[in-house]
């Protein structure tokens, strides 16, 4: 069984690993922090002074910018070249989304001054310095002295803490799943002032893959697609993940029978997709999957509307985007980047990041994780449950928001949708959790590397018949390990070869 997540293409992570330590060096030169000043001083006609050090984030550095009589601080705050792939469309919607949720909500965020593009320093975003203590992460984290140690909560963490933190950070969330949006997309500012969809949906996934396997930004959606229904998206993803199998040249796939497994479980899913059967997988009006005849349909919670109700999701709201101040109380939610209109299956499920460290990645491996998590969600229930009853109004889902995050880590919505966001980790959770909810036991005798026989029958003819050509290919090409840059029209023709339209 895969029990982590899968390789990244390594050539390329080397080589822009180089270049992400080039572009950072440049940024943290003498003339880039005077430009930096400079912008400042052009947008607050203040002298501007630079406070050290410079805060190097996972996509973004930040300058801290003192105005001369002007109290708090700014920010200024530069997508890192090499690192973002994406960086105009990101900052202008990450600024948007940021300034809709101000004006939108309670959510304590930064104030938004100014963003765009200037010509010497590129995208930018200008923020309020927000005083903290540090992140809700490093609190809950097991001490340590290292910083480049990766959180983990703390197994000793005392529980009336971790209930006080998590019930503030759950009022975020209930105060979040108010807002609704006509489609699926990011939101952009508009000529008048206002804000819409009308923006692709920037995700983590498709910045990895840009960054981390050189998959074609052809094969991704277009600049300004956005998405009718919960089912559009639900495709567009598991086409993302067919892409990655396509054009990830090195390190992703080990032999021919891993090569079959992962094609086998892409193009079932994308045919789950496409039928209209993930959105409603695990809610009262799951009448399809191998679980729906084991869960009686009225003990569950209904499915969410398909169309013209979305909810805010945010591929990086977790802990470590969550400042707290000296008496423990959440100073600002900070960092909106990937953060787009999504179906409201996303805010269902419970946070992904009560761990701290993501599921694939966790050093016990995932089932670990997983009874760990389990143990850990009751608190985070318990913590929903007061903060819906201290907010005392009810929201506009038809059942409490409590009731469907439970719900779906007993039905394993979580686990569809976890692994219908990251390409990296979809092998590893529809293998383990999703395939046998969906069609059934398939027998203790299967062995890894014959996972795919076990449902080689759900294809159709045509799925089949491709089937081993494409892993004779892909085999025979990965064993020269190269970065292979694709011609655009050539990408998408070969992508829609296994897409069959």
């Amino acid at each position: 069984m895969y029990n982590g997540q899968e390789e990244l293409d390594n050539l390329v992570w080397d080589k822009n690993d180089e270049a992400s330590d080039e572009s950072q060096k440049q940024m943290r030169l003498t003339t880039t922090c005077r430009q930096v000043e400079h912008l400042a001083e052009q947008k607050f006609g203040k002298p501007a002074t630079l406070v050290s050090p410079l805060i190097i984030g996972g996509f973004n550095i930040l300058y801290r910018i003192h105005l001369k009589g002007v109290s708090p601080d700014i920010i200024v705050r530069l997508p890192c070249p090499s690192l973002v792939q994406f960086p105009d469309e990101k900052t202008d919607q990450e600024a948007a989304t940021a300034a809709y949720i101000a004006k939108n909500t309670e959510v304590p965020t930064p104030h938004l001054f100014f963003s765009g593009r200037d010509s010497t320093v590129g995208p930018f975003v200008i923020l309020q310095y927000i005083e903290n203590q540090g992140s809700m992460s490093a609190r809950l984290t097991t001490p340590n002295d290292d910083p480049s140690v990766i959180h983990v909560l703390n197994p000793s963490i005392a529980e009336d803490t971790l209930e006080n933190l998590w019930s503030q950070a759950a009022r975020c969330f209930l105060q979040l799943s108010q807002l609704s949006f006509p489609r699926i997309g990011s939101l952009v500012k508009t000529d008048r002032g206002s804000y819409k969809v009308a923006g692709r949906p920037i995700t983590h996934n498709m910045t990895d893959m840009v960054r981390l396997a050189n998959i074609p930004r052809a094969v991704l959606p277009p600049e300004g697609k956005t998405y009718e229904t919960a089912d559009e998206w639900y495709t567009a993803l598991a086409e993302m993940h067919i892409a990655q199998l396509v054009f990830q040249h090195n390190d992703l796939v080990l032999s021919e029978d891993d090569c079959r497994n992962k094609y086998v479980a892409r193009q079932i899913f994308r045919r789950l997709a496409k039928q209209g059967r993930l959105s409603n997988f695990g809610f009262a009006e799951d009448d399809w999957s191998a679980q729906s005849f084991k869960i009686m349909s009225c003990t569950l919670s209904p499915a969410p509307a398909g169309s013209n109700s979305f909810r805010l999701w945010g591929d990086d709201f977790r802990a470590g985007n969550i400042l707290l101040n000296n008496s423990d109380n959440i100073a600002a939610v900070i960092d909106w980047e990937f953060a787009y209109a999504a179906p409201t299956q996303f805010i269902l499920d419970p946070p992904w990041w009560l761990l701290l460290d993501l599921a694939e990645t966790w050093s016990t491996g995932i089932a670990n994780w997983r009874e760990t998590y389990d143990l850990r969600l009751k608190t985070w229930l318990t913590a929903m449950k007061r903060a819906e009853e201290n907010m005392g109004q009810s929201g506009p889902l038809p059942v409490a928001l409590s009731t469907y995050m439970r719900e779906s880590w007993e039905t394993g919505r979580f686990w569809l949708n976890y692994g219908a966001r990251k390409s990296w980790a979809f092998d590893n959770v529809y293998w383990r959790y999703l395939d046998e909810r969906f069609f059934g036991d398939r027998g203790t005798d299967i062995s890894k590397e014959n996972l795919w026989k076990s449902r080689i029958h759900l294809l159709s003819k045509a799925e089949r018949e491709a089937m081993e050509p494409f892993v004779e290919r892909k085999i025979i090409k990965s064993k020269e390990r190269i970065i292979v840059d694709w011609d655009p029209t050539d990408a998408k023709l070969c992508l829609s070869e296994l897409l069959f339209e």
